[in-house]
């Protein structure tokens, strides 16, 4: 029984200028534009980040729970850890074992998703998804459209190698993430880690005045100089060598720094 990290969700006051930056400064390319997030009055762009995906939403109309969102966390920032399983009915019974309530799910060609809600997890929109007929790594993914490899670069970054959620108590919060997927944590350098088959989820004390969280995300580079250098010209680049974008931290592992 495994676990994926399948795609992030960032949540933005603008679209456009998110996305802007996003592509700029890591080279990716957006590959898809979800008509159907508009029922939830969002508009949104997908980017793959190698078979991983990246995605922003933004609220076009008043009362989102978006725009909500955006509120609490005081703007720009982290909003869904988008996971993916191999067994959906023994992720769902868990689900249902635990009393943790269902935000919002629906089965369509193929694809089943199930979106947990916040208050019952903590930290932020926890979402365990599964494509029964095609559970490859690199497989289709019913949310960034059907025709996205074609939109893969590689050039800069090539995956999310580690999802970020900062906490006022970074253990609780672990601990209730690691009951849901049933998977133990370990220790590591920065906080508690939640491994999953293809990255991790780390739970770390807040490092601003933000409330809880999706605070950063790792991405796996393949040019560090050229992400760096595109990030200080847009003013992105921190003197820790973070990169802050739409309100998220993001962290740069060379590739030879993995094992």
């Amino acid at each position: 029984m495994w676990l994926r990290l399948r795609q992030i969700c960032l949540v933005a006051s603008e679209l456009a200028p998110v996305i802007d930056d996003l592509t700029q400064v890591f080279g990716i390319e957006v590959c898809y534009v979800d008509p159907g997030v508009g029922r939830f009055g969002l508009e949104n762009s997908l980017m793959p980040v190698g078979n991983q995906f990246l995605e922003v939403v933004a609220p076009v109309q008043e009362g989102t729970a978006a725009g909500r969102y955006l509120e609490r966390r005081g703007g720009d920032g982290g909003y869904m850890v988008i996971t993916q399983c191999d067994d959906h009915a023994i992720r769902r019974r868990r689900i249902e074992e635990l009393g943790i309530r269902i935000a919002h799910e629906f089965e369509r060609d193929g694809f089943q998703n199930l979106q947990m809600h916040p208050k019952d997890t903590g930290g932020t929109f926890f979402e365990i998804d599964c494509v029964p007929n095609d559970p490859a790594a690199d497989g289709e993914w019913i949310p960034a459209g059907v025709d996205w490899k074609p939109h893969v670069r590689t050039e800069r970054v090539r995956a999310i190698v580690a999802a970020e959620i900062q906490s006022p108590d970074p253990q609780r919060l672990a601990a209730r993430w690691s009951e849901i997927a049933e998977i133990p944590l370990r220790p590591g350098p920065l906080g508690y880690e939640m491994p999953l088959e293809n990255a991790t989820v780390r739970f770390v004390e807040a490092r601003d005045d933000r409330p809880e969280g999706l605070s950063g995300l790792d991405l796996l580079t393949t040019n560090r100089q050229e992400v760096t250098s595109a990030a200080r010209e847009r003013g992105s680049l921190e003197n820790d060598g973070t990169i802050t974008l739409c309100g998220t931290r993001f962290r740069l592992i060379d590739e030879h720094d993995t094992p």
